[in-house]
């Protein structure tokens, strides 16, 4: 591995941490930032002839709060800098700060620099291109080839987010165990966006597509610092059991393979292994969450060698479970869908009737009603379904595989129920 290839790997694995630390010494993203920036470019200036030093991110921490602290004298100008307090925690000691790096302070840090990411006040697109940038270190070209727009567009939309953030003001108190719960849960939220935006993407994006890799690794710094958290737990072995079928769900042309008709051979064995030990630790903690019982749904598709092996009764219940812990229509939709397999088509249609208002704009309601009607042979009704699912499609792969669904319907022997 060259000099550049380990100091980047050292960098980003760094970066959440020492950038939290930073902004709590500072309390200004702008600044944390910047000094972030330097102390990153002194290392790469430093490290190939000095070597790493003992604690990477100890010496990020102490290097950039130095240059910070320049930062700080060069925008006064004439002006005296603020008292010492306002700065937390001032030691000189590189050494001192390593020695406390397991302390709870940083990891309120890392949980803090997650949570200014995921604001309120910040629509979700924000929200995911600010964790790219801040938490992850994307760069804005990076993020903008993601989103298909362009560099300044991106750049405007994430300079908005930091404004909204330091206008809404961020605490920098260490957190309470009910507000660090309640940080966990929409750091959880934010997470899982950025594994959807990749998710969704599929292969047309493959900037978008990466991702989810990186959702995974949030996922995981996230678990590190809070190990005993089920639902950090579950969120970690969904997003695994999804991501396992990344090779399935697309053939040759980068048309969408339903789930049923994948080759389960291209899963990834060793995500799903390590997803469904996961999903076991947290089920002994009885503490059910939304993500756990997500994950267990995607469990027992994974576990199941063939389509017809799936336990659709316990998927059915699990469904169940999910709609009194996070009512949902889309969670109702799903349950439709796993109530189709157990009791035919009409069942679940008569499922789908109370959904239609609040899932009118939605592609995959659409979609599935239609692939219902055609199960009950009413094919003109599925037409309709389809063709509104197309003008609501999300991608061409959306588009590509209704329109396979309208094909099915002039074909011969279409199953009736």
């Amino acid at each position: 591995m060259t000099d550049i290839a380990w100091i980047e790997l050292a960098l980003t694995a760094a970066r959440p941490q020492a950038l939290g630390a930073l902004l709590r010494y500072f309390r200004d993203l702008d600044i944390a930032e910047e000094a972030f920036q330097e102390a990153c470019l002194r290392a790469i200036r430093t490290w190939p002839d000095k070597g790493p030093p003992r604690d990477p991110t100890a010496w990020l921490i102490f290097v950039g709060r130095n240059s910070g602290i320049d930062q700080v004298r060069k925008r006064s100008k004439n002006d005296p800098l603020p008292e010492e307090e306002a700065f937390s925690d001032l030691s000189d000691a590189e050494d001192d700060i390593a020695d406390r790096l397991d302390n709870s302070n940083y990891r309120d840090d890392i949980l803090r620099l997650m949570f200014i990411c995921c604001h309120p006040d910040l629509p979700n697109t924000q929200q995911i291109a600010l964790a790219l940038r801040i938490v992850s270190g994307l760069t804005v070209p990076q993020i903008a080839r993601a989103f298909l727009v362009g560099e300044s567009a991106m750049e405007q939309r994430i300079t908005r987010a930091k404004a909204r953030v330091a206008k809404a003001g961020v605490p920098f108190e260490t957190p309470g165990a009910e507000e660090r719960a309640e940080r966990l849960g929409i750091v959880s939220s934010m997470i899982y966006l950025v594994f959807n935006e990749g998710y969704s993407a599929g292969i047309t994006n493959k900037d978008s597509a990466a991702f989810c890799d990186e959702a995974i690794r949030l996922a995981r710094l996230l678990l590190r610092i809070f190990p005993g958290e089920p639902e950090i737990m579950g969120l970690l072995a969904l997003m695994l059991l999804q991501h396992s079928r990344a090779h399935a769900r697309f053939d040759g042309q980068g048309q969408i393979v339903l789930l049923e008709d994948q080759n389960r051979l291209l899963w990834d064995r060793r995500q799903i292994n390590e997803a469904l030990a996961l999903l076991d630790k947290a089920i002994r903690h009885r503490k059910p969450g939304s993500y756990q019982v997500q994950a267990a749904i995607s469990a027992l598709h994974a576990r199941a060698a063939k389509p017809e092996d799936t336990d659709w009764a316990e998927i059915t219940l699990l469904y169940s479970l999910l709609e009194r812990l996070h009512p949902s229509p889309v969670v109702s939709l799903n349950k439709a869908v796993a109530v189709s397999k157990l009791r035919g088509p009409d069942a679940a249609l008569d499922m789908l009737v109370p959904l239609a208002d609040a899932l009118g704009s939605y592609f995959y309601f659409h979609g599935v009603k239609g692939g219902l009607l055609m199960q009950s042979g009413r094919k003109a009704e599925a037409r309709e379904a389809f063709d509104r699912a197309i003008a609501l499609a999300n991608s061409p792969a959306e588009c590509a595989h209704i329109r396979q669904q309208i094909d099915k319907l002039g074909e011969v022997g279409v199953p009736v129920g």
